[in-house]
Formats: structure tokens, sequence, C-alpha cells
């Protein structure tokens, strides 16, 4: 089965541009006169840089606005074939001696630090940048309606995206497409049809948000309060004076989702088990 590309926070070269942006304006805030983030922005980030022609792409597809579909995917066509034309020996290198700047003056650590605004445009321009023949064309339509989304502002349905999805797996050999095909469909159905709405849109954002932590941290923090005030207004309801006090506990302890800057493995399947709580308890109730 194809791969898919990996996204790289420390390799993109639109969120490197904002980081140094941001460290900028930290070391003036600072008075920070020996600041280096300056110089390296200006070292690398130039018209006769790699660096600065791969910027300026990603610098189109995130800040152009288009209303009509068709002309944002006429612009980011466009933009794919300027960036085939880039040196790409020179902009690996450059890439490399840049980070090894950023990590010569900088905690590394504290620097990746800061949240990006774009991070989930900006990564899926990388994964387009990056792409080839070889791997998952599913996901490489996935990048590209969110960019097409954010040119033109607007959400694009799941059944035109699933319709493109599907026109991309055409395309493949038909062999490999039927196979891949068969065993996604297979593992979903087995694992997920029994899932509830809340579930299943709970996986999908794990999945779309897996290297955007802020994000999905955001989501499981805003459906931890929803699930919480659901738990709730089910309390009265419960009758047996056991199933009322395991009920209060979850309740209480509903806040450690919250908790911890990034967002682990764990906090989802326990988010999972509250989903199927409210699930049970609403078919009891239904009864």
């Amino acid at each position: 089965m194809s791969s898919n590309t990996k996204h790289s926070k420390i390799r993109n070269t639109g969120i490197l541009f904002e980081l140094l942006t941001r460290q900028i304006t930290v070391d003036v805030l600072n008075n920070n006169k020996n600041a280096e983030a300056a110089k390296i922005l200006k070292s690398f980030f130039n018209k006769n840089t790699q660096l600065g022609k791969e910027y300026e792409l990603y610098k189109v597809l995130t800040t152009e606005n288009y209303k009509s579909e068709t002309k944002a995917r006429h612009l980011i066509d466009a933009v794919i074939k300027t960036h085939q034309k880039l040196n790409s020996t020179f902009l690996k290198r450059e890439k490399y001696n840049l980070i090894k700047e950023i990590k010569k003056n900088y905690n590394v650590n504290d620097f990746f630090m800061a949240r990006i605004p774009n991070y989930k445009v900006n990564a899926s321009i990388f994964k387009l940048f990056n792409f080839n023949q070889t791997q998952n064309p599913a996901e490489n339509t996935k990048n590209l309606f969110t960019i097409v989304e954010h040119i033109t502002r607007k959400t694009i349905s799941d059944a035109k995206k699933q319709k493109t999805i599907n026109e991309s797996y055409r395309k493949q050999e038909k062999d490999l497409r039927l196979l891949a095909y068969t065993i996604l469909v297979e593992k979903f159905n087995k694992k997920y049809s029994s899932l509830s709405k809340s579930q299943k849109k709970l996986l999908k954002e794990y999945i779309n948000n897996i290297s955007n932590t802020n994000s999905l941290k955001e989501f499981i923090e805003s459906e931890t309060v929803k699930v919480t005030k659901k738990l709730q207004s089910m309390l009265p309801s419960v009758d047996d004076k056991v199933t009322k006090i395991k009920l209060n506990e979850a309740v209480n302890q509903a806040d450690t989702l919250m908790k911890g800057r990034v967002v682990e493995d764990k906090q989802v399947v326990t988010l999972m088990r509250y989903y199927q709580l409210v699930k049970e308890l609403e078919n009891v109730k239904s009864k």
C-alpha cells in the first residue's frame, strides 16, 4: 500500500519563517541587542536563496484569496510547477544550515513551542510539495482540499472530497487500488461500525490534527465540557444508587482530560469512553 508524506515542523519553510519573525519581535521587546533572529532571516530568506523562493510560494498559498474553487486549483497547480523548478539539493543544504543556526543561537524546545495559526495549511503545503507518485493519493487529495478551502475561505463538502479521493484511487494501478480500498473498508467496518457520531468525529479530528497538537487540544477541551454537561443533565434520571455514584465520579474526573500541554493517546481513549457512557445511558433512557 502507498505510504503517507510525513510532516516535519522543523523542516517546514513557512513555519520556520513565521517562528523567526516572532523571535525577532521577542528580541526587540526584550531589548536583546545580540539577537541573531533578524540576521538569520536576512541571510537565509532573500531573493537569491532557494529558501527565500520556497517561502514566497508558501506565502502565495497562505495569503491569496479567490472566491472560485477553480481559480484556487489553478493557482495551486501553478505554484507546484514553480516549486518543482527549485534546486532541491541547494534547498536541502540551506534548510540544514538554517536549522543549525537556530539550534546554535536558541533553545530549540522554546523556539518551536510557539503556536502557528495556519499550522494545518502550512503542513498541507509541505506535504503537497514533498508528495511523489508512490505515496497515498487520498492523503494528497485531502492536503489539496485543505489549501483550496483556505484560499477560498469555503468548506468543501465531504461528498465532494470523497468523490475526488475515489478519482485519485482510480488513477492508481488497478490491483493495488482494489487491494488498498478493500483493506481500508474492511478495517473500518470491522472496528468502527458501531461508533456514535461523536466518536467518529473525535477519530476524524485525531487523525486530521495528529501533528497539530494545539488544534486537537482545543477540540478535546471543548468536547470535554460538552460531554460533562450531558452527563450532569442525565444524573437526575438515574435511579440506581451505585450507577449514580459511578456517574458522579466520571463527571468529577472529566477535567483530567484538559490537563497537560500535549494531547496523549490515553486522553482520546478516555473521551471515547465518555461518549460510550453517554450512548449507553441514552439507550437505557429510551427503553
